[in-house]
């Protein structure tokens, strides 16, 4: 008889969490502890699972921690010394000195108040030496003094009333002017939407923070306001993905997500017997690169990465040359009938050596330390602020003669029956012999990148937020939270500040709706101040 093939039991993670909150009183403080611990550990492999095959050695990483990938340390661990790097024009710059602590320009938040000496003023007489003059510098003396605060707070306007003893008649005092009549200001909507999206702190876990410093904020209240802004954000999220859709160059990537109201349908679809074509749910980060501003985007439900850019790329103009896509080699990461320029990411075909490094040292330490010379290359044309016909150039002349040799020694490894082929050296080798020419588009095309990192750094704000929260309740949900997320990631690309803008955006919706490409977070500024500014009468 054939083995009965067990079928799965989902477990909804809320209900989980009721029933290990339901121990709190039968067992002690730190056996409660240990069994929450476990369960979260159980949630998060479980997401990590369903994200991605992945092997004995990614799950020892999962669950200890990743050690670095940087050439040096891979090989040294491999017991593979690593050869000395050459002297030359693509050394990697040392180092800037440092403490490592921020200077006072650094607070740029802070509110800064001018002090005057007690006794003298400019242009008064020295007091050391009774005979010259004082006079400014043009740098003053700074201290920074940092003090703690409620992420938000609140005040309360006692307005005073007075009753006629004699007709009943009450007088209230007007509140200052410019309280306004909401409860709550567009700086608290803001705040709400950093914490939550930003930062990946839960409703709930901001709620108990509020109030313990005696502001409360439950938790509906704060999915009540995100979902209010988000109607005043929407303007400028379109025009993110229209700008992002002209871009030259695109990365994109995915991430498993999980949405309660999907998870549920697929459920009691699969115990129906119906047929599920898409079981998954992901986060979508797109990342478009142009010369001057980054742009992120995140898409959340069950289309996949590529589903997710061949929307975008709808608004390309048809005038426009197909852009250069950056993504690793899986299917769903191609857009489907819009034509890109394909590449694929070097990361990821150098992980698959890193992975085997102690099993296969010598061969593992040719392939990383030629590609080492590529990255340093490319780090060199960054350092030195190279156009990207001069990147190209470079490239091709310094990084193309280590290519070619790495290819030929590729190829003699299984040609040669040098390496067993189903090895995991021999999967890392023909992966690599298998996307060849994408994996070397930086040496044909101007601007194509080396890998997919940036969109991969972009994505762990949707996994940090799957860390902290574990799900969305609703697709409506996870769509405030893209809008949220794809506005201040962008904004943090562009090394401004994302509570100002999201505080700029909530204040005037109606000139964000009208003219949303003069509010994108790298020229909002002169917006701002042409909005602000009275108008001469």
């Amino acid at each position: 008889m054939g083995k009965k093939k067990r079928q799965p039991r989902p477990v909804d993670p809320v209900e989980l969490a009721g029933i290990v909150e339901r121990t709190r009183g039968t067992l002690s403080q730190e056996d409660f502890a240990k069994l929450k611990a476990a369960m979260d550990t159980l949630a998060f492999l479980t997401a990590e699972l369903q994200a991605k095959g992945t092997s004995l050695e990614r799950l020892r990483r999962l669950l200890f921690g990743a050690p670095t990938e940087k050439t040096d340390e891979v090989l040294r661990k491999a017991g593979q010394p690593p050869a000395q790097p050459p002297q030359g024009p693509a050394e990697d710059k040392a180092r800037a000195p440092g403490h490592g602590r921020h200077a006072a320009a650094a607070y740029t938040g802070a509110r800064r108040e001018k002090v005057t000496h007690a006794r003298l003023k400019s242009g008064e007489a020295c007091q050391g030496c009774l005979r010259g003059k004082v006079y400014p510098l043009s740098e003053p003396a700074v201290r920074v003094r940092v003090t703690g605060m409620a992420p938000l707070s609140a005040t309360v306007w006692e307005c005073e009333r007075l009753r006629c003893n004699l007709c009943g008649e009450v007088y209230t005092a007007q509140a200052p002017e410019g309280v306004g009549e909401e409860k709550y200001d567009e700086t608290a909507v803001a705040m709400t939407g950093l914490l939550k999206y930003g930062t990946g702190l839960p409703f709930h876990r901001i709620e108990k923070l509020q109030e313990g410093l005696g502001i409360p904020l439950p938790a509906t209240t704060q999915w009540q306001l995100v979902e209010a802004g988000t109607k005043k954000l929407r303007p400028a999220f379109d025009e993110l993905v229209n700008q992002a859709a002209q871009a030259p160059v695109l990365h994109n990537d995915d991430t498993v997500m999980k949405v309660l109201a999907l998870t549920k349908e697929q459920v009691q679809a699969a115990a129906a017997g119906e047929p599920e074509e898409r079981t998954g749910v992901f986060t979508s980060g797109i990342l478009a690169v142009n010369e001057q501003h980054p742009i992120a985007l995140f898409f959340t439900g069950r289309q996949h990465a590529g589903e997710n850019l061949a929307d975008v790329l709808k608004q390309r103009a048809a005038e426009l040359a197909a852009p250069i896509q950056m993504s690793d080699a899986l299917a769903r990461n191609v857009p489907g009938e819009f034509a890109t320029v394909l590449a694929n990411c070097l990361a990821h075909a150098r992980r698959g050596f890193v992975d085997v490094a102690t099993d296969f040292p010598a061969e593992c330490k040719h392939v990383l330390e030629a590609l080492r010379e590529v990255y340093r290359v490319d780090a060199a044309a960054r350092r030195d602020g190279l156009s990207p016909p001069e990147r190209l150039a470079l490239h091709q002349r310094e990084s193309g003669p280590v290519m070619e040799k790495l290819k030929a020694w590729l190829d003699e490894q299984l040609t040669q029956r040098k390496v067993e082929p189903n090895s995991g050296l021999g999967h890392a080798i023909a992966y690599m012999r298998k996307h060849w020419l994408k994996l070397t588009l930086f040496l044909r095309e101007e601007g194509a990148p080396l890998d997919n990192n940036v969109c991969e750094r972009a994505l762990k704000k949707a996994i940090l937020h799957r860390k902290n929260a574990l799900f969305y309740r609703t697709l409506k949900g996870a769509g405030v939270g893209d809008v949220f997320m794809s506005l201040i990631h962008t904004v943090e690309l562009c090394e401004g500040n994302p509570f100002d803008y999201l505080v700029a955006l909530l204040r005037h919706p109606e000139a964000v709706a009208d003219a949303p490409g003069e509010w994108m977070p790298w020229n909002y500024q002169q917006a701002l101040a042409a909005e602000d500014t009275p108008s001469a009468s």
